[in-house]
């Protein structure tokens, strides 16, 4: 059976209780009929195959609008394959695998591409590069022999090179002035240590140091038919979609460099105190943050529960807190991000400086509690249908269930785990969500960093720590 879009009433009734948790709640007529149990996304029919070259081919087929998504994923040529001094590499590398091939220049690239009823990029994460496209079902051949050109033949031009540079630069300038630019990067190198999951922030030198040359020597060592996994989706039959990978990449070859794998990133870190000073800023930018789990840790499930409980949404605690209680922001929010190799939690919201201590202490409060209490039946319940409701929207279309896939795949998630994760997240319980809650968010193992005036706010700080001051 083809994997079918789910049916309108369904997203309807999903968007209902999504956007019933997107504000206060207000109590609901009692004669109103119960929820509906939520219906897990099916398990898609994958057809798989693994070509003479190592490159795996995964055909989904589904009914709907005549189209065909693709998405090429490259294990192991993300943000982790960047050298130490070259950050933030790979977001430049992907972004310039479009700009021209041996065949086409950047113009013909994006012609082509919109002549044929759909696009093509590549975006890059820490595990990763993407390449993706798009095209009417009528044009699935052409489309994937250049989405395969812009794959394997990229030449780097040196005017776009320099283009993209300085954009990178005048991006970096922009970035660097904003007070939430430092307080992740510190954050992050707190988190994560020497770690290239450290290093995903690009910086003036290493934007400056990229030349044709090296974009061409890292695309050879970085992409691999036996590291790559190609998803075909939409209106094709398997048998087709397995041609036309054939036709496109059959002989692609490995030069036999490759990556290393990314060795496991810390699970535990000593927590830091840090604060960066930003002369005459009349708010503080707060992060809180440790070392937690990859994708592929048991605890994944639970704790994408515990997040969205805590700071998930615009119903989780630290927002409610923050803003709507106590008026300190616009907003606040804490969760998990994990990757292939690890993962980290982190917290964060800009607050008026007056209020900069006041609003750490709640942060802590609400990381505290999620430990400490276990979260009533009825918020929990809410969450739950909040974040299955939200999965589910998220990949009602076909180039979503092929980009799920890809992500799925890059952090060591199987393609089961498409269909798999609703299911999961309405088995946790309480106890698990607490149980995440004093593993991964005890306020004693945080890492604090405050982007501010020191001259305003430093008192308030030294009941939480002792901070370190500096300029980075």
């Amino acid at each position: 059976m083809n994997f079918r879009n789910t049916s309108l009433g369904l997203t309807v009734s999903l968007l209902f209780s999504a956007a019933a948790l997107a504000g206060p709640q207000a109590p609901l007529p009692k004669d109103l009929p119960p929820y509906a149990a939520d219906k897990p996304l099916p398990i898609p029919q994958i057809e798989k195959k693994t070509l003479a070259n190592g490159l795996q081919v995964w055909v989904v087929p589904r009914d709907g609008l005549p189209r065909v998504d693709y998405v090429l994923a490259m294990r192991g040529a993300g943000y982790a394959a960047d050298a130490s001094d070259a950050p933030g590499f790979a977001g430049l590398f992907a972004g310039l695998l479009s700009e021209g091939t041996a065949q086409r220049d950047s113009r013909e690239i994006a012609e082509t591409a919109q002549g044929l009823g759909g696009g093509v990029g590549a975006a890059a994460s820490n595990d990763g590069v993407s390449v993706f496209a798009n095209a009417l079902t009528s044009h699935a051949a052409p489309m994937l022999e250049l989405l395969a050109d812009v794959a394997r033949q990229p030449v780097f031009p040196e005017n776009e090179v320099k283009l993209a540079q300085a954009n990178a630069l005048q991006g970096l300038k922009a970035a660097e002035a904003q007070p939430g630019f430092r307080a992740n990067r510190a954050l992050l190198a707190a988190t994560y240590g020497d770690h290239p999951y450290a290093r995903t922030q690009q910086t003036e030198a290493s934007i400056s140091a990229v030349t044709p040359a090296k974009l061409r020597a890292e695309h050879a060592r970085r992409f691999q038919p036996d590291h790559a996994l190609l998803i075909v989706t939409g209106r094709i039959e398997p048998a087709e979609g397995f041609r036309l990978a054939e036709q496109a990449f059959g002989d692609w070859r490995s030069n036999g460099a490759g990556i290393a794998e990314t060795g496991p990133a810390p699970r535990q870190a000593e927590p830091q105190f840090l604060l960066l000073q930003r002369d005459g800023s009349v708010q503080s930018t707060l992060r809180l943050g440790r070392p937690a789990i990859a994708a592929t840790d048991p605890d994944y499930v639970p704790m994408q529960l515990a997040s969205t409980v805590l700071g998930g949404g615009f119903s989780s605690r630290v927002n409610q807190n923050l803003r709507e209680e106590k008026g300190y922001t616009y907003g606040a929010s804490a969760g998990l991000s994990a990757s292939r190799a690890g993962g980290r939690v982190q917290g964060g919201a800009d607050v008026r400086n007056e209020v900069t201590g006041a609003a750490l202490k709640e942060f802590l409060h609400e990381f505290a509690r999620l430990g400490n209490e276990p979260v009533p039946a009825q918020e929990l319940e809410d969450t739950k249908r909040y974040v299955a409701g939200g999965y589910l929207i998220s990949n009602q279309l076909q180039g979503s269930v092929a980009s799920t896939l890809a992500s799925n795949w890059l952090v060591g998630l199987p393609p089961e785990f498409l269909g798999e994760f609703v299911p999961k997240i309405r088995a946790v319980d309480a106890a698990q969500v607490q149980a995440m809650g004093r593993k991964y968010f005890d306020p004693k193992q945080q890492s604090i960093v405050v982007v501010g005036d020191g001259k305003a706010v430093a008192e308030q700080l030294k009941a939480y720590g002792e901070f370190k001051t500096g300029e980075q």
